[in-house]
């Protein structure tokens, strides 16, 4: 239901404002996961967030037209749903394996979503399948399905979900980076600026978690010594 909606959301109001939508799921994520999780907002998590919004605000170039509201509203039943599902998760994910959780989310989504996707493939006219489209779905299947799927889950059983939510303004950065090496894009100074705040968010909050851990292994080793 989540990846339909963003899907439909983007459908129904238009591709800039949908981005802009989608990278809010960080914020979406550390709430519920301060509500359910009990995990801490902490002012430098805070800034992280700020610095990344503003990145891939940035990049998308603001919202280039008027989206429907319907659109809109289905788009954030996306990012509310999503992020639930990934404070859900990491708590699954703390006694089942990533691979296992996986598997059993794939087959259960492709359970539900066969009769959506057979309605459509009847009611859509001139549909055809051939080489370019098969090996299309089979890399939407492998790699940003499956493969992406398990690093994810597995990175939520590693850290906390509003750590993991860090990295999702990362998305629309590298979709602009393959824009340009796939498609001709061309890259402005809009996405050097945006993918500064993107990547700085991201480094600050990493570099700041080491820093911590580093501090509690030499104050552990100071008390093992004294013991």
């Amino acid at each position: 239901m989540s990846l339909g909606a963003q899907l439909f959301g983007t459908k129904l109001s238009n591709a800039s404002l949908a981005s802009l939508i989608n990278s809010m799921n960080p914020v979406s994520i550390m709430i519920f996961a301060a509500i359910i999780l009990k995990e801490k907002l902490t002012i430098k998590k805070i800034i992280c967030i700020a610095l990344a919004i503003v990145g891939v605000y940035v990049i998308i170039g603001g919202v280039n037209g008027k989206g429907q509201t319907t659109g809109i509203l289905i788009s954030l039943f996306s990012v509310i749903s999503w992020s639930i599902v990934a404070v859900i998760t990491r708590r699954i994910t703390q006694k089942y394996d990533a691979i296992q959780i996986t598997t059993y989310g794939i087959i259960i989504g492709g359970i539900f979503t066969l009769p959506v996707s057979a309605y459509e493939v009847i009611t859509t006219p001139n549909i055809k399948f051939d080489w370019n489209i098969i090996f299309a779905l089979i890399y939407i299947g492998l790699f940003c399905t499956a493969i992406a799927h398990v690093l994810w889950n597995k990175s939520l059983s590693m850290l906390e979900a509003g750590n993991c939510s860090l990295f999702y303004p990362i998305q629309p950065m590298v979709s602009v980076l393959f824009g340009c090496m796939f498609l001709g894009e061309k890259i402005d100074i809009k996405f050097v600026l945006g993918a500064i705040l993107i990547i700085g968010g991201v480094i600050f909050s990493i570099v700041g978690k080491k820093g911590n851990s580093n501090s509690n292994v030499k104050k552990t080793g100071k008390l093992s010594h004294t013991a």
